[in-house]
């Protein structure tokens, strides 16, 4: 009766939680809402100096620029943000809410050799200005070609066409976006840079004021008289300026040159809500080209689907059904007439070549697979924010290490399938953990030490180099060695058939089978890559990438692809009395990985053309190496899988002794 009366009070209480999120709302974007009463301070930050010319970020005081009157002091960064060369650092702007104002913030001493030298590099590779207020980066729109573009951050500087002079970038006209905010009953989460946080009933009055929305930046270059800007203090009232055309108006880069740094705020009241902010940043430009991708995607789909329809219905089953119906007799008559597939029942789940390696493979296969199924799904739901720096990147980590456990048992319990025994299978988990792993950290090491010597933010801390190994050998490895005792445990697959201890001869082919294999790859490839090169963009282009919803289903789609290619190919090796389809199954599909690296240099040739410099391209390959590695263990190990299951289903069915 007490625990009935306990389950009913518990249901009430449930209901009456629902009950009130229902009546109330929530909202997950990517931050928690602050809300600023007029005069309040409000924190303006920098971060890394970016180009998509050299994509090597640098430190914003890399430069001679301005410093806060308090000392440079960083922010707080995740993982995600440390691996992704973000450098987050305050700065001395200072805006107070609802105030808008003219300012004087410094001169700088005369500029020397290096600081012109530097300046001038920064200028020319196009480097970016990244400046966030309250989480939002700074956006600024120019036209191109007659056509308003929108950019976040603005240039260090310019060079103007048929000339060698360079011009800083030395005044700022901001403008931050406001919407008054009273407490209208919403319940908000948030789970950003300030943490998790709820606005409750009771905070709702306190909590009144003005949110930001928006923040806009114009960009100009202004000469000034250092003599008189020297007789000024920081924060000082200057007047408003428009930006100027002419060049003699605009600040040289030269040296012995004092350049004096200002800036302009206004505040303008907007309609935008608070949680419609990122809107601006997230407008999803090209959905008819996603949508034309989802719809090859599925004739190429529906086009292998009819083939493994007839594969599986007219050809399998049919065989099946007919042999079957016969008597003993005809059975063992028949059993010396077999041709095709049947011939190989003897053959077909002999022990393959490099089998460990196999078994590694597959299962490093299903932990990136996992990994990336699930950070799509939770992205897709809107849980990875881009508002939240570095989460998305974080997030896939730390399931890629949980997901070790995984990755053993799958490694194990093959390893066990093929040999019959559970012996060595501390040596696979071990495998499995370092494999991909072991590969990636090498590739990484190398490119960091390229970072290091450019002195460049995107090269990672030896502090972070330690917290990964720690990750890697305390969390990933541990958790695949319980998954691989787990995998010793489980029940090991039975063939339906015996393996004969003589290996049947097959026969010579016109064509070599690699080139088979090879060419099934471009199917896959087909549903992939107009996707890819919008992934390719959001990284190499510094644009937001945010339609998870359109990757989710274009990786449905992929793995449907990868499955039916597989089986096909796997099928008609069988019917040449091939019975060595294991590698073949799983390059079937895995072979895609190749036409994603040599997109991945296609798009370096033609797309990223100003990328300038080796070292520049020498991270550009050793990133897109890493990824195509990663899709041929992703996709590879679904083509495996499901051919194993194919071939397991077609030879149970058959009664041969």
């Amino acid at each position: 009766m007490i625990k009935m009366f306990n389950w009913y009070s518990f249901t009430a209480i449930l209901i009456l939680v629902c009950m009130n999120v229902v009546c109330n709302g929530f909202y997950l974007p990517g931050s928690y809402m602050h809300t600023y009463s007029s005069g309040e301070a409000i924190i303006v930050k920098v971060n890394s100096l970016t180009s998509i010319e050299t994509e090597l970020p640098f430190g914003y005081y890399t430069l001679p620029y301005c410093k806060p009157k308090d000392g440079i002091k960083k922010s707080a960064e995740n993982l995600g943000e440390l691996l992704m060369g973000d450098q987050i650092d305050n700065s001395p702007y200072r805006f107070r809410m609802n105030v808008s104002e003219s300012v004087y913030l410094c001169t700088t001493t005369p500029l020397n050799e290096h600081d012109v030298k530097l300046f001038k590099q920064r200028t020319r590779d196009l480097y970016q200005v990244n400046m966030i207020l309250d989480n939002l980066p700074a956006m600024r729109f120019a036209k191109q070609n007659g056509i308003n573009i929108q950019w976040t951050g603005f240039p260090v500087g310019y060079n103007p066409p048929q000339t060698d002079d360079d011009y800083v970038i030395n005044h700022l006209k901001f403008k931050v976006l406001v919407h008054e905010y009273e407490g209208s009953g919403v319940e908000i989460i948030g789970t950003g840079e300030e943490g998790l946080g709820v606005i409750t009933e009771t905070d709702k009055g306190k909590k009144s004021g003005f949110e930001i929305v928006g923040f806009e930046v114009v960009p100009c270059s202004v000469k000034r008289d250092p003599e008189v800007m020297l007789k000024m203090n920081m924060y000082d009232k200057i007047d408003p300026v428009n930006c100027p055309l002419e060049l003699d108006k605009s600040q040289l880069i030269r040296e012995q040159e004092r350049i004096s740094f200002t800036y302009e705020v206004e505040f303008v009241k907007s309609d935008i809500r608070w949680p419609s902010r990122w809107d601006a940043y997230l407008k999803m430009e090209g959905a008819r080209v996603h949508w034309f991708s989802i719809l090859n995607s599925l004739m190429v789909i529906f086009f292998l689907a009819g083939i493994v329809f007839v594969i599986f219905l007219r050809t399998v089953r049919r065989d099946l059904t007919k042999y079957e119906e016969l008597d003993k007799e005809a059975q063992a008559q028949m059993n010396e007439e077999l041709s095709g597939w049947k011939l190989v029942v003897g053959d077909v789940f002999r022990e393959p070549n490099c089998a460990r390696l196999l078994c590694v493979m597959v299962g490093d296969g299903t932990q990136i697979t996992g990994m990336a199924v699930v950070t799509i799904v939770f992205a897709a739901l809107g849980f990875m924010s881009p508002a939240s720096r570095g989460m998305l990147l974080t997030g896939m980590i730390v399931l890629y290490l949980f997901l070790g456990i995984v990755a053993g048992y799958v490694g194990v319990r093959l390893w066990r399938t093929m040999k019959g025994t559970s012996e060595g299978w501390r040596s696979i988990s071990w495998s499995v953990a370092c494999f991909f792993s072991g590969i990636v950290f090498a590739i990484l090491t190398v490119l960091n030490f390229l970072l290091w010597g450019s002195k460049s933010t995107g090269a990672i801390p030896i502090s972070t180099y330690f917290i990964l190994l720690f990750l890697w050998f305390c969390v990933s490895v541990p958790l695949t060695l319980l998954g691989g005792f787990l995998g010793t445990r489980a029940e090991a697959i039975s063939y339906p058939v015996r393996t004969n201890q003589i290996p049947r001869e097959i026969p010579a082919r016109k064509y070599p089978s690699w080139l088979l294999v090879l060419g099934a790859g471009t199917l896959p490839f087909g549903t992939l890559f107009i996707e890819l090169f919008f992934i390719l963009s959001s990284i190499w282009l510094g644009r937001f990438y945010y339609v998870f919803g359109f990757l989710l289903v274009v990786l449905l789609l992929l793995v449907v692809v990868c499955a039916e290619v597989s089986v096909v190919l796997t099928y008609m090796h069988l019917c040449v009395e091939d019975w060595q389809w294991w590698w073949k199954a799983f390059f079937a599909s895995g072979s895609v990985s190749v036409y994603v690296f040599l997109y991945s240099i296609n798009y370096l040739i033609f797309d990223l053309q100003s990328l300038s410099g080796p070292v520049s391209a020498t991270l550009y390959l050793g990133y897109s190496l890493i990824m195509a590695f990663a899709i041929m263990l992703s996709t590879g190990t679904i083509g495996f899988l499901i051919s194993f299951y194919f071939v397991h289903y077609l030879f149970s069915s058959v009664k041969i002794d």
